[in-house]
């Protein structure tokens, strides 16, 4: 399941980062605490378009761009996401064991290991 508080809590952080601020600074300029902040950048807290805005205006970046950068990245997820769905599982390889026939041991003495390459057919 794609959550869109955990996008937008990333692309924060990275808007923050990449002006190389910390979440001190940008709580304090965006007047919200310090650890709400930094669970609205962890996707734990759902921030509201008041919240939204105090944080873009301390990051000095428009909304409208910070959600543009948050849709792309949901088009991403939901692009690997339905990949996923739709790709086969691939089934492992195995090898065909086709009629083993050993004279003189009864079969239930007969031991068959099959190794990733071949089969050996040994008698106990």
């Amino acid at each position: 399941m794609i959550l869109l508080r955990r996008l937008l809590g990333d692309v924060l952080r990275r808007q923050r980062q990449r002006q190389g601020r910390t979440l001190r600074e940008v709580s304090s300029s965006a007047r919200v605490s310090l650890g709400y902040l930094s669970e609205v950048e962890r996707g734990q807290k759902e921030a509201s378009s008041e919240l939204l805005s105090a944080i873009c205006d301390a990051l000095d970046v428009r909304m409208s761009e910070l959600m543009r950068e948050v849709s792309d990245e949901l088009a991403l997820a939901e692009l690997a996401q339905s990949a996923a769905a739709t790709d086969p599982v691939p089934t492992p390889v195995r090898p065909m064991l086709g009629s083993v026939s050993v004279t003189g041991v009864p079969p239930e003495r007969v031991t068959i290991k099959a190794p990733a390459e071949a089969v050996d057919v040994v008698a106990a």
